[in-house]
């Protein structure tokens, strides 16, 4: 028996209130990212892992240079007659070798701004890498200059020297002689830790190889790309140390 169209009326008003699905929006795909040979990106890349070591070596040398300076004056200060001298370099040796490099830099960089105080990103790493290996350089030379004999610098102020040519003329040239080694690894060890200098964006190489890596999103051929620079530097680094030892170390 067919139902009255009375009847049917009400289920074609349900039907025409029924919300309607919404339609999928197609899901937004990232670009791809090349996949091409992961030697490639080191390759295509060179002149720019060159320009990172080239900042990676002028930060190395102008920092030690000042570190030796700066660490003998120190050693000067610890091994000299006067105590609130020796206070003074034991005081700077304890602060700074016993603080972490980054956050000399980030103290450096961001701190001295607040008391107007602010240098370029390269100048505050000589800086910091200068202040920061003299400590250990300090140390260095001191022991050199303990190994020296008490001999020879009582024979030179028998001769009437003082203390500061004593140091000078006999002691010094004979500890720095002795510790060739300990001061090429301190020389390495700066290589390396020129790395911090990322931290406030100086464009030395691992800095460089971080801006690659955001931009290929190619972490491990990047990163083994900066470790093979970093002993391209390094490994003739150590060599070369060895030959300056066995040609002028003081043999005891």
């Amino acid at each position: 028996m067919a139902r009255p169209a009375a009847a049917r009326r009400p289920r074609r008003a349900a039907r025409a209130v029924r919300p309607r699905r919404r339609a999928r929006r197609p899901r937004r795909r990232r670009p791809p990212v090349p996949r091409g040979n992961a030697l490639n990106i080191v390759f295509d890349n060179l002149g720019t892992y060159v320009e990172g070591m080239r900042t990676t070596v002028s930060l190395t040398l102008l920092s030690f240079a000042a570190a030796v300076v700066i660490g003998t004056v120190v050693a000067a200060f610890r091994v000299g007659p006067v105590p609130p001298l020796r206070w003074a370099g034991a005081t700077y040796v304890e602060l700074v070798r016993n603080t972490p490099l980054a956050v000399h830099f980030i103290l450096f960089y961001f701190g001295l701004t607040k008391v107007g105080i602010r240098y370029e990103a390269f100048v505050t790493a000589v800086i910091v890498l200068s202040m920061y290996t003299s400590s250990f350089v300090a140390e260095t030379i001191r022991s050199g200059i303990n190994a020296v004999s008490t001999g020879q610098a009582e024979a030179a102020r028998s001769l009437g020297l003082t203390f500061p040519q004593v140091l000078t003329i006999v002691v010094l040239p004979q500890a720095f002689r002795t510790v060739v080694a300990p001061l090429g690894s301190l020389l390495s060890a700066l290589v390396r830790n020129s790395s911090v200098a990322s931290v406030i964006s100086v464009l030395e190489l691992t800095e460089v190889a971080d801006r690659l890596n955001t931009a290929t999103a190619r972490p491990i051929p990047v990163f083994l790309g900066a470790a093979a620079a970093y002993l391209t530097l390094t490994l003739p680094l150590g060599w070369g140390i060895g030959i300056v030892e066995r040609r002028v170390a003081i043999k005891r």
